[in-house]
């Protein structure tokens, strides 16, 4: 069966809506009104293979910061709501990716239990017109609301731009791997407690 999802998020900083379909064909639609966050957010949907739309509208003009946390929580939800009992799926994925002069390593635990750990190495406050001392709360409203470990490290690099990018792209990977069903497994949980 197709796994998707559909999300509406409104409150009185953000109103969300997104799309999901985890076997899609890496199309996307995505506007945030922050133009470098919906790049990175294209990449992650081309590299996964997913099908993503995402429009969000926020208080821009107060800060980033509810935009950006909340199309984490969004992503999050999108991920969760489509994946359902997660029976079958690999559960965890991880990928290492080089981006010219940067290397970068994700893994992903989709076991249900929120956990982040976030090191880019980024020192510029803007890459593009995204304030960069944000990506960690996107992340972690992604992990809270997907029931996900995230580990994020940028190994070496020296483009800013490069680092962010090569993260994402790492994140689309190990996700569409951790997402990825197993036929053998089909009705099992990816777990000995027998939940998630």
């Amino acid at each position: 069966m197709p796994r998707n999802a559909t999300i509406q998020r409104d409150t009185k900083e953000t109103q969300i809506s997104g799309t999901l379909k985890i076997e899609g064909l890496g199309r996307y639609e995505i506007s945030t009104g922050i133009r470098f966050l919906d790049h990175m957010l294209e990449l992650f949907t081309k590299h996964g293979g997913f099908d993503l739309k995402l429009q969000a509208k926020g208080d821009l003009d107060v800060d980033q910061h509810h935009t950006v946390e909340d199309t984490g929580i969004v992503l999050g939800q999108l991920f969760a709501k489509a994946l359902g009992e997660r029976r079958g799926i690999n559960r965890a994925g991880y990928f290492v990716m080089p981006m010219d002069e940067t290397l970068a390593v994700v893994a992903v635990d989709l076991g249900g239990r929120p956990a982040l750990v976030y090191k880019d190495r980024v020192k510029t406050r803007l890459v593009g017109d995204l304030q960069t001392e944000l990506l960690p709360d996107f992340f972690d409203g992604f992990v809270n609301h997907a029931g996900a470990n995230f580990h994020a490290k940028i190994l070496y690099g020296r483009s800013s731009h490069h680092k962010i990018e090569a993260i994402f792209k790492c994140f689309a990977r190990a996700m569409k791997f951790a997402c990825s069903t197993d036929a053998r497994l089909k009705d099992q949980l990816p777990s000995t407690k027998g939940l998630l």
